[in-house]
């Protein structure tokens, strides 16, 4: 036979037992209360009353009359019994000085001394007091007949105990009756209260409302996505610890109850953030980080206000980059055996033919462009993989009708690079520098792209890339370096982040960026990246992140 152990009630069960129970202890207690002091005043009330009505038959001429006749109680009985009728009092004694009844309500009482104290009723005073009499315990009270300075009778008039008992048992009834009606309605509205706080609780216990808290808390701080809710007033509600590191807020910052506004966060973010409709897989830009923003509204309850969502997706983009890259590094390579294909097939047919040295003469001339061509980068650029980034760019843009050149002033020697200055960010400058020159250059005539790269006496690292095209309205000049900003049709991967994420890469290292128009048309991008390891870089525990790949557009 098993035995289930009873599943604890919920904490709204427990609320309502607790308040039930109070609200009883409160009632029974005051009712106890009431009951004992109106006893009291009960018996005072009833002392009162039986000394009023004493004092009135001691004072009454009718009684000093009777007094002095020779048989008393045939005047007097009657008179005391019709006092007691009128007054409502249970007795009303009249007696002879030496306290020898003459009325009685028992007739079989009259001439028998009266059970009680008259002494100092005797003495002229009036008195109360609590005795047993013929008729049981009663409160009475006790005064003199005067006629004239003489004493010549008694009065005594009283209330029985049993009579006061009834009194405050009738009030107690009634306060009762009253008690219990609070009472249930008290547990009605309990009830009530505790009915909803059920359903707000989904009738779940103390432990388990602790148990879920615990579990929320653990869940919210384990979660690498950023999790970010915001109140009806679009103030910080909850961030975890994802949010934190995404959105650059230290771990230690008070951010709850701030609003968006004052966290610093790049404009279009904050108005991702702030907007009232859904936003859906928004990429943005933080000041180290490329991020997918996904809010939804909350809908409900008395505050309004929004869940938003934040994934990282810098590596993802940066392999995205490179992977745009490499389909351009394919595309060329296949051109380029195609082309090396038919060359290899002049030189063999000028063989066939017995043109020796023809053949000779134009694959040592092919060799030597090729090789001039590396010769010219590698010279320039003694760090490899901006070498290779530069060739793999030629050939791109020759792929594509645009002649890529490096300028002779160029100088960029290997080893010279801090450490704070990764070459992967580099290749996101210099990559989507040149990518979007191209895109500008292409559709021209005589389409041209010019790198130049070097460093100055004031240990600046120059990156200059200019093109043939159209140029950049000088309204634009600050806007095409922000998310989203473009001027080319969208492709299929979206377009207007190359640029933003230059400069992402830029300000992370305290560089600065700008773009002129050339004198001949087409504009030119200009990178200066502090070489000192001093720099104020923020993202140097943020290597591995924050780039994008070399194919990202604008």
């Amino acid at each position: 036979m098993r035995f289930a152990l009873p599943r604890p009630r919920s904490l709204a069960a427990q609320l309502f037992a607790m308040q039930a129970v109070l609200i009883a202890v409160l009632v029974v207690g005051y009712a106890l209360f009431t009951y004992v002091g109106d006893r009291d005043q009960a018996e005072e009330a009833a002392s009162l009353q039986a000394q009023a009505v004493a004092l009135s038959v001691a004072d009454s001429p009718s009684v000093r009359e009777s007094i002095r006749t020779a048989d008393p109680s045939a005047t007097l009985q009657p008179y005391a019994l019709a006092v007691v009728r009128d007054t409502d009092v249970d007795f009303v004694t009249i007696m002879n000085p030496r306290g020898i009844r003459w009325t009685h309500p028992d007739p079989d009482q009259l001439g028998l001394p009266f059970r009680g104290h008259t002494a100092p009723a005797l003495e002229g005073r009036t008195f109360t007091e609590t005795y047993t009499g013929t008729l049981g315990p009663s409160v009475r009270a006790v005064t003199p007949v005067r006629d004239g300075d003489r004493i010549v009778g008694l009065v005594s008039a009283g209330i029985r105990v049993d009579e006061i008992s009834q009194r405050a048992e009738a009030q107690l009834t009634a306060l009762l009756a009253v008690a219990g009606g609070a009472l249930g309605l008290g547990a009605i509205g309990t009830y009530v209260i505790n009915a909803r706080l059920r359903r707000h609780t989904h009738g779940m216990n103390a432990r388990e409302l602790s148990h879920m808290h615990d579990y929320h808390q653990a869940a919210l701080h384990a979660v690498r996505e950023g999790l970010l809710m915001l109140d009806g007033q679009y103030r910080v509600a909850l961030i975890n610890d994802g949010g934190r590191e995404l959105l650059g807020v230290g771990p230690k910052e008070d951010v709850v109850g701030r609003s968006v506004t004052d966290l610093g966060l790049p404009v279009p973010l904050t108005g991702a953030l702030l907007a009232s409709r859904p936003r859906v897989d928004e990429v943005h830009l933080t000041a180290d980080r490329v991020v997918v923003v996904n809010t939804s509204p909350v809908s409900g309850g008395e505050r309004r206000g929004s869940v938003v969502t934040l994934r990282d997706v810098t590596e993802l983009q940066s392999l995205t980059g490179e992977l745009d890259s490499e389909r351009g590094f394919t595309q060329a390579l296949r051109s380029q055996a195609h082309e090396a294909a038919n060359r290899l097939h002049t030189v063999v047919s000028l063989i066939e033919l017995g043109r020796s040295e023809e053949a000779v003469d134009f694959a040592t001339a092919e060799l030597e462009l090729a090789q001039a061509l590396t010769d010219q980068v590698v010279a320039a650029v003694g760090e490899p993989v901006l070498a290779a980034l530069l060739l793999g760019k030629t050939a791109q843009a020759n792929e594509r009708g645009v002649e890529l050149v490096v300028t002779p002033d160029s100088r960029l020697d290997d080893g010279l690079l801090p450490d704070t200055l990764p070459t992967r960010d580099l290749v996101t400058v210099l990559g989507n520098l040149i990518d979007n020159a191209v895109d500008a250059a292409l559709g021209g005539t005589g389409p041209r792209v010019t790198v130049t790269a070097l460093t100055d006496t004031d240990a600046e690292l120059i990156l200059r890339v200019s093109d043939t095209g159209p140029g950049v309205d000088p309204d634009h000049a600050e806007a095409v370096f922000q998310r989203g900003f473009t001027t080319k049709p969208s492709g299929p991967g979206g377009r207007g982040l190359g640029l933003a994420l230059v400069r992402q890469a830029v300000d992370r290292h305290g560089g600065t960026l700008t773009v002129t128009s050339e004198e001949g048309g087409g504009a030119c991008f200009e990178v200066r990246l502090p070489l000192r390891a001093a720099t104020g870089n923020r993202a140097t525990a943020n290597d591995a992140m924050a780039d994008s790949g070399t194919g990202g557009t604008a």
